[in-house]
């Protein structure tokens, strides 16, 4: 049979509606009539046997073109309404999670995009976000991507997260090798293993993984949970590699929260990991406990090569933090040096006075404003997982040859000092939109 054809007239003055068209349509009416509902998988207790949590985990209305998780968050970014979509599926979450009468001994783990990080709570569903902070003992989960893309944003987060005695859960890791190098800067109070760990097969990366995994968790007391076990064979590699907590269908698929609960045997709330606020800048964070000592720029400048060399050599990845008083400071050798760790780094940050946003490539720059006290500071931190090294500097205002001027520094391998001042060049951090 021949399929009729249009002349073109009729299909110059035809409104046509295009899949892209249809999907955005329906992502309006999903949107306004508040139409995403939560499912819920179980979390258990590798020992103890019982659900200690659940997962939301958001869906479309059924029969929708959007009802697939995939399709809708694909439309919302094509649409530019990723935050909006976010703020949906969390407010489904915690209304499933209230009218189930969810108690607060099980955890409900909700998921944040990294875009609704700094974003403010919409004013229509800020009350039911006030209710779920009574009644609800809730886990926010990220991912590595919301570090990379929004630094500032996500550590501001994480001590609103904290402030309320909810808890962190880092999501994938193992997924991608930046999420190690990571893990100490978000201090998470669960690690959650992806799956392609579970079931994969044994590699030296994935030995890498796992060891900073066990490092990290042996470090702070963070829990680590496996995702994607289905089998007995699986859950025994989980118990291996240090879990104490399971998700995947052999404990349950997602669906609908049970009309009984029974109370864990010990709620994930009672190993809340307490929250690092971080100091204004390097110096804070590490001149209190670690004599200064003054040298020339020439004596410290083998003390910098000396960290950036290790962080080059660092095999699971390590981050990187260098600040340069102000761009005359970048030399050709210093560009060269950096923009091969770029290669090697999940990331790489310059700070200084008339930076730009990629000062070199793979680096990203954070220009600094005339009265900001990172000016006069010299700093190199490299913060790995099984390595941590920090150069933290003062200039004391010398005049002269560069190389002469003076610095009050101190040179420390202290992890939590290199934690502290790493973070406190975190906030500072531009997002990448």
């Amino acid at each position: 049979m021949t399929t009729p054809t249009l002349p073109a007239t009729a299909l110059a003055t035809r409104p046509l509606r295009t899949d892209a068209q249809a999907l955005e349509a329906e992502l309006d009416r999903i949107l306004e009539r508040r139409l995403i509902h939560a499912v819920y998988q179980p979390l258990v207790d590798l020992d103890a046997g019982g659900v200690i949590a659940y997962e939301a985990l958001a869906r479309g209305p059924a029969g929708s073109i959007l009802e697939s998780p995939v399709a809708l968050f694909e439309t919302a970014h094509m649409t530019g309404r990723e935050v909006e979509l976010d703020w949906a599926c969390r407010l489904a979450a915690v209304q499933g999670a209230i009218k189930a009468a969810l108690p607060p001994s099980i955890a409900l783990f909700i998921n944040v995009e990294p875009g609704s990080l700094g974003k403010p709570i919409p004013a229509d569903i800020r009350a039911d976000f006030e209710g779920a902070r009574q009644t609800l003992r809730i886990v926010l989960e990220i991912t590595e991507r919301a570090l990379a893309s929004r630094p500032a944003e996500l550590l501001a987060m994480i001590e609103r997260v904290r402030a309320m005695d909810w808890a962190i859960a880092l999501d994938d890791v193992g997924a991608e090798d930046m999420s190690a190098a990571f893990m100490p800067l978000l201090r998470p109070d669960i690690i959650k293993l992806d799956l392609g760990l579970i079931q994969g097969r044994s590699t030296a990366r994935v030995a890498a993984q796992l060891s900073a995994v066990m490092a990290e968790a042996e470090r702070t007391g963070a829990l680590v949970l496996a995702e994607g076990v289905e089998t007995e064979p699986h859950e025994l590699t989980a118990r291996a590699l240090g879990a104490t907590i399971g998700q995947g269908w052999r404990y349950g698929r997602p669906g609908p929260l049970p009309e009984r609960f029974e109370e864990p045997v010990e709620p994930l709330h009672s190993l809340r990991l307490p929250e690092v606020t971080p100091s204004p800048t390097p110096i804070e964070a590490v001149f209190p406990e670690h004599r200064p000592r003054i040298a020339a720029k020439r004596e410290l400048l083998r003390f910098s090569r000396h960290l950036e060399r290790w962080a080059e050599a660092v095999p699971d990845g390590a981050v990187v933090f260098a600040c340069l008083q102000d761009a005359r400071f970048l030399t050709p050798a210093t560009a060269r040096q950096y923009a091969r760790l770029a290669v090697g780094s999940p990331l790489v940050v310059m700070f200084g006075a008339g930076l730009s946003p990629e000062p070199v490539p793979g680096v990203r720059g954070t220009t600094l404003v005339e009265d900001d006290p990172l000016r006069g500071h010299w700093h190199v931190v490299v913060l790995g997982p099984h390595f941590a090294g920090a150069l933290v500097a003062r200039d004391l205002g010398d005049r002269g040859p560069d190389l002469d001027r003076r610095f009050e520094y101190v040179i420390t391998f202290d992890r939590e000092a290199v934690i502290r001042a790493a973070r406190s060049l975190m906030v500072r951090i531009l997002p990448i939109d």
